[in-house]
């Protein structure tokens, strides 16, 4: 079988290593344009040291990309993780097609940021589709999906490096044996319950401490460590890291309670408590909440708040 292999940095690079140590026919691969300024792509590097044709398109719009991706007589494409945006003609290019990796139980949180979100929102469960492609925003037929327990204090990086990632990996070979044998299922996807949520960017971390301590927590912990979740000291930005929950405090929602080994205590707005292992003064290192507080001078008893 001839496959092609779209995709970028390390999980794009992890699938193709497991089709290579599996000794599949890998034709090409594909992934973005390296950004000026910015380190080499490891998918990039990694297939160029394997030896394989490496195309970084900077549009797949054009006759020439569909060119290309024929060019390969591709039997099916792996989009392990892909940014740009891909049309019909070149996901229907492969004999057996194209299947693509999303990290959330699709239809649910269609779009960018899609392990973030159902964090923030305080789901239990989340998991990953691996899908057929079609022009619309993560639309496509079903041909797995896999779910994964959010644990009260797991974190993006949690959910993503130590669940989402492997467990992607894995689905994805799994689906290309699927498709092989003739056996890989196209269910619709039920439109009526889907949800799109924009990039989880800089307004999405910040913190508004008037809302319960639940709902805070959910928060940080949905942004760490991107976008990275925030607050203000004065006029200090902090960024806030490592957040489990306390007990019932009293004081004005954004108070600082306590600042020792457990980490910063803040009041919320029901009056419960958020504890941050560490923080980051903007400019300065990720600490321990009692190291960094002393270097910006926070201390007990500080009130803290998001600029909007």
């Amino acid at each position: 079988m001839r496959i092609v292999v779209h995709g970028q940095q390390a999980f794009g690079k992890a699938v193709l290593e497991k089709l290579l140590e599996r000794g599949e026919n890998v034709v090409g691969v594909f992934c973005a344009p390296d950004k000026e300024g910015r380190p080499r792509d490891p998918l990039a590097e990694f297939a160029e040291e394997k030896g394989l044709p490496l195309h970084q398109p900077t549009s797949w719009k054009t006759p020439e990309a569909l060119e290309l991706m024929q060019s390969f007589e591709p039997d099916v494409c792996i989009m392990a993780f892909v940014t740009l945006f891909v049309p019909q003609p070149v996901i229907d290019a492969p004999r057996l097609g194209t299947f693509q990796y999303h990290p959330s139980l699709l239809p649910l949180h269609r779009g960018p940021s899609s392990i973030n979100w159902p964090i923030i929102q305080g789901a239990t469960r989340t998991g990953l589709s691996i899908f057929w492609p079609d022009e619309g925003l993560d639309e496509g037929p079903i041909l797995m999906q896999k779910e994964v327990e959010i644990g009260p204090d797991d974190t993006l990086g949690s959910i993503y490096f130590k669940k989402l990632f492997p467990m992607g990996v894995d689905a994805l070979i799994e689906s290309l044996d699927l498709v092989r044998d003739g056996k890989a299922s196209r269910v619709d996807q039920d439109h009526t319950r889907a949800t799109y949520e924009s990039w989880a960017g800089k307004k999405a971390g910040a913190v508004d401490w008037s809302l319960p301590a639940a709902a805070v927590h959910n928060r940080i912990r949905g942004c760490d460590p991107s976008p990275g979740a925030w607050t203000m000291s004065g006029d200090t930005e902090i960024a806030l890291f490592d957040s489990t929950r306390g007990g019932a405090s009293e004081g004005d929602p954004g108070t600082v309670v306590a600042i020792d080994d457990a980490g910063m205590t803040v009041v919320c707005g029901d009056k419960g408590t958020v504890i941050l292992g560490r923080i980051r003064p903007k400019g300065g290192a990720k600490e321990t909440a009692v190291q960094a507080a002393g270097k910006v001078g926070l201390e007990k008893g500080a009130r803290l708040g998001s600029a909007q």
